[in-house]
């Protein structure tokens, strides 16, 4: 019983602590990695440095208006309705 009681007190405090934990995360203090990043010439992608971006403006303009207006939806088909019998003539 005495030991329940420990170990139930002693679950409280950790989580009380780790609720009050003086960083701003619980993985702060990573300073291997900061360090490599820090050292690191250009972490960003190479692609990102291309300001000539391929493409027509007026067919960028296009899209956007087609997206903004879209297309009627095509007409339903034609849709024949026979009634009465077949063979049957008039006199």
């Amino acid at each position: 019983m005495i030991l329940v009681l420990c170990a139930a007190s002693l679950s409280g405090c950790a989580a009380d602590y780790l609720n009050h934990y003086d960083s701003v995360t619980l993985a702060a203090g990573d300073t291997q990695k900061f360090n490599s990043m820090l050292q690191t010439v250009d972490p960003l992608n190479p692609a990102s440095r291309n300001t000539h971006i391929e493409g027509d403006g007026t067919r960028a303009a296009a899209v956007a208006q087609s997206y903004k207006f879209p297309p009627p939806p095509p007409p339903p088909p034609a849709i024949t309705v026979n009634v009465g019998g077949a063979g049957v003539t008039k006199q």
